[in-house]
């Protein structure tokens, strides 16, 4: 029965994450633990009609031997042919499916320095993908399967075998897969999430105070023309995908000048193949102001410090905390999970798609509508049970949107 959940799964990713049309190209990003789910990927592809699979394998063990012992003058140069794969597969309209299922402490011991130095040469050189895949140009869709380390690090008390077991078992009931009729479900599902984006939009939501018991103190200011996205997108082509698969998120683009206050983490972040743990940020006018960690400072600094956007925020996300993924009360120490169980915000790029009719802008314009960019894009939750979010509407008038960590109108 799981073998069978799990290949349903990879048709849920072809068909409803990336809805690969016929003749198109499918490139697959990922470890090369997960060579089997690739495979699998693969077939569900070319029964779909899929033009080419091109595979892109992620070697986290071989980056870490670069880092530690390449010369220093080499992590400034990201590989030319790298760089023509990324480019010209978004070129030629490929969708892309991205299995992220990294070890969380795989970089553990390694200088932060030299990692954020290689990974600015990288996002220089592929810019214009990134900026492709965040604009909806291409398809895309991010999704996870267990590897030995990653089940291991979120199960320790089991042996390898067990944990990946047990891990695959989350996985498959957070994608719902598990369930008779997968896509009926996540059609109903994408249905839940609308009704949340009409809730933001009809109250005419401008800013956000967040306050909860763990220190967070928090306002976020919206620009007139933001848009709340969540569930299922659509491409420049007009086809539907889902980007994220699990996904409990509605998320839209903040102004980056109109932040202020201070934000407290309720889950580690998992960064470069390091983790962060207990920090906090304190944003003056849109920007990090203030900051500390008790695990990882050294590379929540790099972050912060990649470049000019990467000290504000470029996404507010709103998760319920009685959300399907926070019910299962485990920390997965994977952004893809962890951040579908709590509300998060992240630091650096905004998606354009969250300002209305976003391709009539140039990239000035955006800018100037306090749309923020930067080469990194770092989520981090900050979600808990007694978290409160007031709104101020357009007209001036204080409207409840969280209350205990959950959508108000939801219990009404």
């Amino acid at each position: 029965m799981k073998q069978e959940q799990i290949e349903n799964y990879a048709q849920l990713i072809v068909k409803q994450g990336v809805n690969l049309q016929k003749d198109q190209l499918l490139v697959i990003l990922a470890p090369i633990e997960a060579a089997n789910f690739v495979n699998m990927l693969a077939e569900a592809a070319y029964k779909e009609g899929a033009g080419q699979v091109a595979v892109k394998w992620d070697a986290a063990e071989l980056d870490k031997v670069r880092f530690l012992y390449a010369q220093e003058d080499s992590l400034d140069k990201y590989p030319e042919w790298d760089q023509d794969f990324y480019l010209k597969t978004a070129a030629a309209g490929a969708a892309y499916i991205s299995v992220y299922a990294e070890d969380p402490e795989m970089f553990k011991g390694v200088n932060p320095e030299r990692i954020a130095k290689a990974q600015r040469a990288m996002g220089n050189a592929i810019k214009e993908y990134k900026e492709k895949r965040m604009s909806n140009q291409n398809r895309w869709s991010v999704v996870s399967v267990p590897t030995p380390a990653w089940a291991k690090k979120v199960f320790p008390e089991h042996d390898t075998e067990a944990a990946i077991e047990k891990l695959w078992e989350l996985i498959l009931k957070a994608v719902r897969s598990d369930l008779s009729d997968p896509i009926k479900a996540w059609e109903e599902h994408k249905q839940k999430l609308k009704q949340r984006i009409e809730f933001m939009h009809s109250n005419e939501i401008i800013e956000l105070h967040y306050i909860n018991s763990l220190g967070t103190n928090l306002t976020i200011e919206f620009h007139e023309e933001h848009k709340w996205v969540g569930g299922s997108e659509h491409a420049a082509d007009g086809v539907e995908f889902i980007a994220n698969m699990p996904t409990e998120e509605i998320f839209t683009v903040p102004k980056n000048t109109g932040v202020n206050g201070k934000v407290v983490a309720s889950k580690p972040l998992h960064y470069n193949g390091s983790l962060i743990e207990d920090f906090y940020f304190v944003f003056k006018d849109g920007k990090v102001a203030e900051f500390d960690a008790k695990i990882g400072i050294e590379t929540l600094s790099k972050l912060i410090d990649t470049d000019e956007g990467s000290s504000r925020l470029g996404e507010v996300a709103l998760v319920p905390y009685q959300s399907p993924i926070s019910s299962m009360n485990t920390l997965f120490y994977n952004t893809l999970f962890d951040e579908n169980a709590s509300c998060h915000l992240a630091l650096g790029k905004a998606y354009p798609i969250n300002i209305k009719n976003n391709e009539k802008y140039s990239k000035e314009e955006l800018a100037a509508m306090g749309v923020n960019d930067s080469l990194v894009h770092a989520d981090f939750m900050f979600g808990t049970s007694d978290l409160s979010i007031v709104g101020k509407t357009k007209s001036g008038k204080e409207i409840k949107v969280f209350e205990n960590g959950n959508f108000v109108f939801e219990n009404q």
